[in-house]
C-alpha cells in the first residue's frame, strides 16, 4: 500500500469535517437535530470513518441509500440510528429489524409490503414517510388535485401494524438555485409539506417525532425549514457555494505524484488525438491519474493541477490512467513533486463549474484503488486502500 500511495491519493482532513460540524450546528440552534448524509461511502470520503467522526461529536442521524450501506456501519460499530433514504426490497425488512435500521415509506404499495413482513417476522419497522413535493422522485404524491388521496394514504400507511411513523420528510428541488422562482418553488413546497403535516396529525391525533425537510441549500438560505432536523450533505463536507459563505472548509484533497517528465519540440501532439500541439519547445510532466481514477475526461485541455510553483495547465486528452501537464515555466517541479488536483490550493468549485457538474459528482467518482488517508489533528490516523486484498 506505501507504493500505491506514492502514486495518486486522496487526503480526507477530519478536522476539517468536525469543524464544519461545529459551524453548521452553530447555524441551526441546539434544539435542532442534526442528520449527516454517508450515503455512497460519505460521498467519497469513507462511510465508516466520517460516521464514526459524527457519531463522536454528538449527530443524531445518519442517512445512507441503501441496506448493505447502513449494515456495514452496523458491522463497524456505529450504533447511532440510520435512516435509508432508497429503497429496500421487502425481503430485507428482517434485516432493517436486526439491525435498528429506519426506513423510508414512498407510497401505499411499500407500506403495505413492510407491514406484512414486520408482522411475518414478529417485529416493529420504525420508518420515515417521504412526502413527495415537487421533486418528482419518490413519495406520496399530495400537491394539487393529489393532496387528499396523499394524506389518506399516508394516515393509512402510519396505522399499519408493524410499522412504528417515527418521522416524515420531503426533498427540495431547487434551494440551492438561485432568483425569485427558485425561492416560490421552494417555499410551495415546504407550505404543501406543512400542510400534510398538519392534516395528517389531525386525522391520526398523535404527532410525528421527527420532522424534515432542509438539506444543503434550505440550511444556508431557508432557516424557517429546520423544523426538527437538517440533513446537510454538501455542506457538511465542504464545498459549494454555501460552504465559502459559512466559512466552512474542504474536507477531500486529491493528490499526486509526477512520474515522468520530457520536453518536447514545437509542433509536438500530446496525448490521443493530437488536440494539444505543444506551440514551442514544452516540459511535459505526466500525472498517474486519469478517468480510471475519477478525472473527467471533459476536463481535457480545460483545466489546471496546482503544483508548488502555481497551476499547471493540463495538456491533451485525459487518458485512463494518467494525464498530462505543462510544466515549462516551473522547473523546481520535478519526478515526485506532489501536485492537488483539488483541494486546499486547487478548488473543487471551480473543477466541477468547468466540467459543467456539482462537487459531489467529483469526489463520488474518486475510484476505489485511489487510498484514501484520514488525518487527525494533524496526523496520520489510518490508511484505507478499497481494492481486494
Amino acid at each position: 500500500m506505501d507504493s500505491t500511495l506514492k502514486r495518486t491519493w486522496a487526503e480526507i482532513d477530519l478536522d476539517a469535517l468536525s469543524h464544519n460540524y461545529h459551524m453548521l450546528r452553530e447555524k441551526i440552534g441546539s434544539e435542532v437535530k442534526f442528520l449527516g448524509v454517508v450515503k455512497a461511502d460519505a460521498y467519497g470520503h469513507g462511510s465508516v470513518q466520517v460516521s464514526r467522526l459524527l457519531q463522536e461529536l454528538g449527530a443524531d442521524y445518519l442517512a445512507v441509500s441503501s441496506i448493505d450501506e447502513a449494515v456495514e456501519l452496523r458491522h463497524n460499530d456505529i450504533t447511532m440510528p440510520i435512516l435509508i433514504l432508497g429503497h429496500t426490497p421487502k425481503e430485507q425488512v428482517s434485516q432493517l429489524i436486526k439491525y435498528h435500521i429506519t426506513q423510508a415509506v414512498t407510497c401505499k404499495a411499500k407500506a403495505l409490503e413492510y407491514s406484512e413482513e414486520a408482522v411475518r417476522c414478529g417485529g416493529t419497522l420504525k420508518i420515515h414517510i417521504k412526502v413527495d413535493t415537487g421533486m418528482s422522485r419518490l413519495g406520496y404524491l399530495c400537491d394539487g388535485d393529489y393532496f387528499e388521496n396523499g394524506v389518506e394514504g399516508i394516515c393509512e400507511g402510519c396505522s399499519l401494524p408493524g410499522l412504528n411513523a417515527e418521522g416524515i420528510f420531503t426533498h427540495f428541488a431547487v434551494s440551492d438555485e438561485p432568483g425569485e422562482q427558485c425561492r416560490a418553488y421552494t417555499e410551495h413546497q415546504f407550505q404543501l409539506f406543512t400542510d400534510v403535516i398538519t392534516q395528517v396529525e389531525e386525522r391520526l391525533g398523535k404527532h410525528f417525532a421527527i420532522r424534515h425537510c432542509a438539506n444543503t441549500g434550505a440550511v444556508a438560505r431557508y432557516p424557517e425549514t429546520y423544523l426538527d432536523m437538517v440533513r446537510p450533505g454538501l455542506l457538511l463536507y465542504g464545498y459549494g457555494e454555501f460552504a465559502e459563505e459559512l466559512n466552512l472548509k474542504p474536507v477531500m484533497s486529491l493528490k499526486a505524484a509526477v512520474s515522468t517528465i520530457k520536453t518536447y519540440p514545437a509542433g509536438t501532439a500530446i496525448s490521443y488525438g493530437g488536440i494539444y500541439v505543444t506551440p514551442h519547445k514544452t516540459r511535459i510532466g505526466v500525472i498517474p491519474y486519469g478517468y480510471a481514477d475519477g478525472f473527467f475526461r471533459c476536463l481535457s485541455n480545460k483545466c489546471s493541477i496546482m503544483t508548488a510553483e502555481g497551476p499547471a495547465p493540463q495538456r491533451g486528452k485525459i487518458c485512463m490512467d494518467m494525464c498530462m501537464i505543462d510544466l515549462t515555466d516551473k522547473m523546481g517541479v520535478d519526478v515526485g513533486s506532489e501536485v492537488e488536483i483539488f483541494g486546499k490550493q486547487n478548488s473543487i468549485n471551480d473543477l466541477a463549474a468547468l466540467a459543467g457538474t456539482i462537487p459531489y459528482e467529483l469526489t463520488c467518482a474518486v475510484s476505489k484503488r485511489v487510498p484514501r488517508i484520514y488525518y487527525r489533528d494533524g496526523k496520520v490516523i489510518e490508511k484505507e486502500l478499497l481494492l481486494r486484498g
